[in-house]
């Protein structure tokens, strides 16, 4: 076996995917700028004390560990930026009232979350912290949606979930947590006959809604037969009423946009506790982008000016995000051959500065530079020198 073989679902970036990476990173920052969102770049370890604090199981599964050389503790290699980024509006910066932060950077996964998979993401995303009520709900989605038309993505469908109906639901049954997590599983895949199995010994009326939540998924019409099931219970009603002014928002501002339901979906991370949202693209059919709710996260690092910080954003991976978009056109260059001449020299300088592309051929060489579409040169022309089109 060669020794410069990569491990398992580790690759490097090429030029041709590099360059669009890039684009969408400038792309994608931008728009989060245009909304008001500061950008950080946490560090790519840090002590596992904090980087696992609150949590859940899962994340400590995929993430790297190694112990500090210089202070002899574990430290970890980040697979998600959320918590850190929960940390420092905690710690660093714990401001009184909103907090809007961006950020990109790569994080590292033990396994790949599927098949396809790489275990080095480009993570990308938006968080806005204090402020609980829906419009920060709002604002997240939308910016979201906007990301990912800036980057070209195409019939777009957007499914919406509320973690809160679940967790709530089960708070009602007394199961102990083996038994809710397999009833979050049977949700998950809508087993209906383990579903029934699980809660025969669960009293109404968590049971029935329970069995409502897992057949409530569809079109945006299922909400209105979810508020009928759960008019007698005010508080998840509430839940889905400011489910329905989040899709009723999108609908104004991204009427192309399809929108589903899924209330009984609990994928991504265990943090989430209550709008999640996750956005699949026609070009690839994969998910492309995730976010929600995760108010809980940021309380356990104690901010300076109240524990209670609500939190709500989003991310995606840059190198997933590519497969669902175009290919960007290449950018426009001027070619010319190496010149031991000064007056050369300057033109170049010239032509640089103002923002050209110039791309010089070494003598006894061709041009070979794939990523650029070199459609003028750089001539000799009546004793100056001239740019014309090829």
């Amino acid at each position: 076996m060669s020794v410069w073989i990569l491990p398992d679902h580790i690759a490097d970036v090429l030029p041709a995917q590099a360059r669009q990476i890039e684009e969408l990173r400038r792309s994608l920052l931008d728009t989060a700028c245009s909304y008001g969102y500061e950008l950080l770049i946490p560090p790519a370890m840090e002590y596992l004390t904090s980087l696992l604090t609150g949590t859940g199981s899962e994340l400590n599964l995929q993430t790297f560990k190694l112990v500090d050389q210089l202070s002899g503790r574990s430290m970890g290699l980040r697979a998600d930026t959320t918590p850190q980024v929960a940390r420092i509006d905690a710690h660093l910066l714990g401001r009184p009232g909103v907090a809007r932060l961006c950020y990109c950077g790569s994080v590292f996964h033990t396994k790949p979350a599927k098949p396809s998979a790489t275990r080095e993401p480009l993570q990308l995303g938006a968080e806005l912290y204090g402020h609980a009520g829906v419009e920060a709900d709002i604002e997240i989605v939308l910016l979201a949606l906007d990301c990912l038309k800036r980057a070209g993505v195409q019939n777009i469908t957007l499914d919406l979930a509320e973690v809160g109906l679940v967790d709530d639901v089960l708070a009602l049954t007394g199961l102990d947590e083996s038994r809710v997590k397999q009833v979050n599983a049977a949700l998950e895949m809508k087993d209906m006959s383990q579903l029934q199995t699980l809660l025969v010994d669960v009293a109404e009326p968590a049971r029935s809604l329970l069995a409502a939540l897992s057949q409530t998924f569809g079109s945006l019409e299922v909400l209105a037969q979810a508020e009928q099931q759960f008019a007698q219970q005010p508080a998840l009603l509430a839940r889905l009423q400011r489910m329905r002014q989040v899709a009723a928002s999108v609908q104004a501002a991204h009427p192309d946009v399809t929108l589903s339901v899924d209330l009984a979906d609990n994928q991504g991370w265990s943090y989430y506790t209550g709008l999640r949202f996750a956005a699949y693209a026609a070009q690839s059919g994969q998910v492309v982008l995730r976010g929600g709710r995760y108010d809980g996260v940021g309380a356990v690092f104690g901010h300076k000016v109240g524990r209670d910080r609500p939190a709500v954003g989003f991310s995606l991976d840059l190198k997933e995000l590519t497969a669902a978009v175009a290919p960007s056109p290449l950018r426009k260059a001027i070619q010319t051959v190496w010149q031991n001449d000064a007056s050369w020299q300057q033109a170049l300088a010239q032509l640089r500065a103002a923002g050209e592309t110039v791309v010089c051929t070494m003598p006894g060489t061709s041009h070979e530079a794939q990523e650029f579409d070199c459609d003028r040169e750089l001539v000799l022309q009546n004793g100056s020198w001239q740019v014309r089109a090829v």
